[in-house]
C-alpha cells in the first residue's frame, strides 16, 4: 500500500531535521575547537583586521603575552571598558538593563558589551548591530568564557583591540603614538589609549580632544579607584 501524504511530509521533515542537528553538532564542534586553541595560539589576525585589508590595506599588529605589556594598560582597559570583567561570566546584565531602561525613555541606546563581548566581536565577527552578529557575538562569549581563563580573554582583547586607523593591539599602538614597546607604557599614556577606544578612527591619543583628555582623566581616576592593577587578580 503506498504512503499517505502525510507520512512522507513527516519523513521529509525529519531527514532535515536530522540535518539540521548534524550541522549544529559540528558547527558547535569546529567552533569549539578554534577556540579552545586560540587559548593557546595567538591570533595570526581577527575578522576586523582581514575586513581592513581587504578595504583599506595594510595592519599594524605585533601580539605580545600579557607579562610583556604595561600593568599600567589592562587595567585602564578595564576601568574604561567593563569594570565589572573579574566579576562577571562574560555579560553585565546590569548594564544590558539599564542600557535597555534608557532606550525605552528615549535616550539613544548605548552599549552595554564587556570585553569579553568586544573580543569575540573583534576576533571572529564583523561590526553592526544585527541581530544574527548579537546572536553569534553571544554564542562566543559563552565559549571564550568557558574555554579561557579571564587573563587570556584581557590579553587577546589588548591585543586585537583597534586603537586607530589600522593600528590593532597594544604594541603597535605603543610604538606608533609613543615610540616605545607596550610594557614601557606609563599610567598617562594607557590611559589615552583607553580613551580612544569608542572611537580609534576619530580620536587620537598623541592629539587629543577635549573629550579625550576628559575622559583619560576619568579613566586615571577609575583605576586608583579600583584599586590599580591588582584589582585584576580577584
Amino acid at each position: 500500500m503506498p504512503k499517505s501524504r502525510p507520512t512522507k511530509q513527516r519523513s521529509f521533515a525529519r531527514r532535515w531535521l536530522r540535518r539540521l542537528a548534524i550541522a549544529l553538532l559540528v558547527w558547535i564542534g569546529l567552533t569549539s575547537i578554534c577556540v579552545l586553541a586560540l587559548r593557546f595560539f595567538a591570533p595570526l589576525t581577527s575578522t576586523f583586521m582581514l575586513v581592513h585589508r581587504l578595504a583599506v590595506g595594510p595592519v599594524r599588529y605585533q601580539f605580545e603575552p600579557l607579562a610583556q605589556l604595561s600593568p599600567a594598560l589592562p587595567i585602564a582597559l578595564v576601568a574604561a571598558e567593563d569594570q565589572k570583567f573579574p566579576l562577571h561570566h562574560g555579560f553585565d546584565v546590569q548594564a544590558i538593563e539599564d542600557a535597555m531602561d534608557d532606550a525605552d525613555e528615549g535616550a539613544r541606546l548605548r552599549g552595554a558589551s564587556t570585553i569579553s563581548q568586544q573580543t569575540a566581536k573583534n576576533l571572529f565577527l564583523w561590526g553592526g548591530r544585527s541581530f544574527v552578529r548579537k546572536g553569534l557575538e553571544a554564542y562566543f562569549t559563552v565559549l571564550l568564557e568557558l574555554f579561557w581563563p579571564k587573563s587570556r580573554i584581557l590579553e587577546v582583547y589588548a591585543n586585537i583591540a583597534e586603537f586607530g586607523d589600522g593600528v590593532y593591539g597594544a604594541e603597535a599602538a605603543a610604538r606608533v603614538y609613543f615610540g616605545k614597546p607596550a610594557r614601557e607604557l606609563n599610567e598617562r599614556e594607557a590611559a589615552l589609549l583607553a580613551a580612544v577606544l569608542p572611537n580609534p578612527k576619530k580620536f587620537s591619543p598623541t592629539q587629543p580632544s577635549a573629550y579625550v583628555l576628559r575622559r583619560a582623566d576619568w579613566i586615571e581616576r577609575q583605576v586608583r579607584q579600583l584599586g590599580g592593577p591588582a584589582y585584576l587578580s580577584r
